[in-house]
C-alpha cells in the first residue's frame, strides 16, 4: 500500500464527513493551514492507523509533532519501515 496516497485519501474524505474546506496537498503545507481542525486530525489519525496498521505517535519517543504535510507523510512512512 503507498502510504503517502492512503494519508491524502483520509485526508480527503475526514475534511469531507467533516464539513472542512480541505487545501491543496503539498509537502511545504503547514498542517495547521490545511483545513482540518483538531478534531479532525484526531479522526484523521486513528483512520489512518485503521488503514495502515500503525500509530507512529506511539513507535516513536521522539516528541517532534510534524509541521508540514511533507514532514507527516514522512513520519508515517518512517514509522512504517521501522516497525516492519
Amino acid at each position: 500500500m503507498d502510504i503517502r496516497s492512503e494519508i491524502v485519501h483520509q485526508f480527503s474524505q475526514v475534511a469531507r464527513e467533516q464539513g472542512r474546506r480541505l487545501s491543496p496537498l503539498s509537502d511545504d503545507l503547514e498542517l495547521l493551514e490545511s483545513g482540518l481542525d483538531s478534531l479532525s486530525m484526531a479522526i484523521l489519525v486513528v483512520r489512518l492507523e485503521e488503514s495502515l496498521g500503525i500509530d507512529p505517535f506511539t513507535l516513536t519517543d521522539d516528541a517532534r509533532f510534524p509541521i508540514t504535510f511533507g514532514e507527516f507523510v514522512d513520519f508515517y512512512e518512517t514509522s512504517s519501515r521501522q516497525s516492519q
